[in-house]
């Protein structure tokens, strides 16, 4: 059902945590299925200079979130808002379908969390 690197993410989750006195906070949650995303972020020179998670849900929903948290890191603002749904699904060796909708979730997180770090800075 999952792929290897689905699984290895699910049971590794390298960025697990909270950043304290984060730049930036993005929140999402899926009702349907319960899942519950929150990323971390904190800038530095307009990177990413770390990106943690915390995650309520299934396998799809962690491995999801430990593999965004990894492609976003070191990389420009600009060029972490270009993560997309099909870009992690990819990364992870594909989702089942009924788990795809864990890899817009992780995607909107990060974006949240862009988002709340851009206008604590530019109002």
């Amino acid at each position: 059902m999952y792929s290897e690197k689905v699984m290895e993410h699910f049971s590794n989750p390298h960025n697990a945590g909270i950043i304290e006195n984060a730049d930036g906070i993005g929140e999402v949650g899926n009702p349907v299925c319960g899942d519950m995303m929150a990323f971390y972020i904190k800038v530095k020179d307009d990177k990413l200079a770390d990106v943690k998670f915390k995650t309520f849900g299934c396998v799809a929903a962690i491995a999801v979130s430990n593999i965004v948290s990894e492609m976003a890191k070191g990389k420009t603002l600009q060029e972490a808002k270009s993560i997309t749904k099909k870009n992690v699904a990819k990364a992870l060796d594909g989702l089942p379908k009924e788990k795809m909708h864990c890899s817009n979730l992780g995607a909107k997180a990060l974006a949240e969390a862009i988002k709340d770090y851009e206008k604590k800075k530019y109002g």
